[in-house]
């Protein structure tokens, strides 16, 4: 579910404005001032979009805008104030503001707003993403890729990057090996220098050679020009041999000399020629087990695997799901023309629990096809088929597309209902500063409660503790011996 940052000093405001958002899908986070918004945005750049008021006592919203304009944080932002002057709303608008509202404003048109600006900021993102690509500049930030089992293929990358040591890419088809590349790529020495991709099951095996080292003219039948090979084209850049454990054996050994000499020789020619080139190569098949049955020269394999990196499939980093599915969603209903602004909560699901055997590949033509299909404003699991036939089977399929709600007359999407929602049953939790009974409970038992709170918060860091209950460290462990609970961290100390 998409979280939405809501900024308002006034309580009340504050939420009414996270309830809107919360009935229309989204995950309401509140903040009462500008410094605590900014602190959240630092900590969580996955902030789908922040609900700002303009006013507010320590860091008003324009300062809010002008330190997130500083520090790089791109999380789209709406205005709301009571100020309407047309010069207030220039500043914002000026300022990085995407939409501007002067309260009260009515919870259908912010919901609108709230839809809107997020899908054109998965297309900003889009677009940074394939105008880095095409400037040899990409980075970690240009990918999706938040979830915890990617970060140490983005902390490898970074290693990487530092040295022109070959690197050798494995992981399932589809997982954007060639993505994990382009990183290494766009943040080493060699940005905005060539980048060139070379698909080596793809190519027929008397062309590889050519493909790779070029030839001269005359060298053979059809050889009506010179030709330069992909090793002369990724001079002073980069070159990605894709699926390299498909090279036909004989090629291997020329690969081998061209990597330790330095050097390669174009077919025909009279001497070789020297170039500079970074190689990383990617492979969806174990390179060792080919090793050792003979499919692969061995000493090749060692030269190619100086600096190793593993990319986990889709099923092992579903908590970059939702934001994969809001970026194909947007670019695909932009080429498409449709007015499709994201998939439904149920549909989410849906993918999620899917083990996606083609990896992202496999989503991104899934996602696509059921853009083009779409005639909701939000994908639904019937707009994916396949998937559910795959889950549940072509019966449960079937059904959920023969009953699914189809609108008598063509509705605009201002106009569009709400979904139903499933609301589980929430028991409330008890309000902290009351006792078992409903009694106000006593300052001491407060005072503990927020000491073994902030304990739990910080993993027992008493120095972290000290510093956000504003207290100094003696009188910190004076509570703990006064409440008792000195012993126990002791006691989990020791265990």
């Amino acid at each position: 579910m998409t979280r939405v940052l809501v900024v308002d000093d006034d309580p009340v405001q504050l939420r009414l404005t996270a309830e809107v958002a919360n009935h229309a899908g989204f995950r309401p986070i509140t903040a009462t001032g500008g410094e605590q918004a900014l602190a959240i945005l630092r900590d969580d750049r996955n902030i789908g979009a922040m609900i700002l008021d303009l006013v507010m006592p320590d860091v008003d919203g324009m300062g809010v805008l002008d330190a997130m304009r500083r520090e790089g944080l791109t999380t789209p932002v709406i205005i709301q104030t009571s100020n309407a002057s047309l010069e207030t709303v220039v500043s914002a608008m000026r300022n990085g503001a995407a939409d501007y509202f002067v309260k009260p404003v009515a919870p259908e048109r912010l919901i609108v707003s709230l839809r809107n600006v997020m899908k054109l900021d998965a297309l900003e993102a889009t677009i940074r993403a394939e105008r880095a690509r095409r400037t040899g500049t990409f980075t970690s930030a240009d990918m999706v890729a938040r979830a915890p089992a990617m970060a140490r293929v983005l902390s490898l990358c970074s290693k990487a990057a530092r040295t022109p040591i070959p690197v050798l890419i494995e992981g399932e088809t589809g997982v954007g090996k060639e993505l994990v590349a382009r990183i290494i790529q766009g943040t080493s020495d060699r940005a905005g220098k060539p980048f060139i991709t070379v698909n080596c099951g793809a190519i027929p095996p008397n062309l590889v050679e050519s493909v790779l080292f070029g030839h001269k003219k005359g060298a053979f039948t059809g050889a009506v020009a010179d030709q330069a090979g992909k090793f002369a084209e990724a001079h002073n850049g980069t070159l990605f041999l894709d699926e390299v454990g498909e090279l036909p054996h004989e090629m291997q050994v020329k690969l081998l000399r061209a990597i330790q000499e330095g050097e390669i020789e174009p077919i025909g020619a009279a001497r070789p020629e020297r170039v500079n080139v970074r190689l990383i190569s990617a492979t969806n098949r174990r390179l060792l087990n080919l090793a050792k049955s003979g499919e692969f020269r061995e000493d090749l394999y060692y030269r190619l695997n100086v600096f190793p990196i593993y990319v986990p499939p889709l099923r092992e980093r579903m908590e970059d799901m939702p934001a994969l599915v809001s970026l194909f969603v947007a670019r695909f209903a932009a080429e498409a023309g449709k007015r499709v602004l994201g998939a439904s909560p149920a549909a989410l699901n849906l993918l999620m629990a899917y083990d996606w055997p083609g990896n992202i590949r496999q989503l991104q033509n899934v996602v696509y096809r059921a853009v083009v299909l779409a005639d909701g404003a939000f994908l639904e699991p019937m707009d994916f088929p396949q998937i559910v036939a795959q889950a549940n089977g072509r019966e449960v399929a079937r059904l959920a597309v023969e009953t699914a709600i189809q609108p008598a007359a063509p509705m605009h999407i201002d106009m569009a209902p709400a979904r139903p929602r499933q609301f589980e049953d929430v028991v409330p939790a008890q309000d902290r500063f009351l006792d078992a009974n409903g009694d106000i409970a006593a300052l001491a038992e407060i005072e503990r409660a927020a000491i073994v709170f902030a304990i739990e918060h910080h993993g027992g860091r008493m120095s972290r503790v000290a510093r956000a209950l504003k207290i100094g460290r003696s009188t910190l462990y004076r509570k703990l011996h006064e409440y008792g609970l000195a012993q126990d961290l002791i006691h989990d100390a020791a265990a």
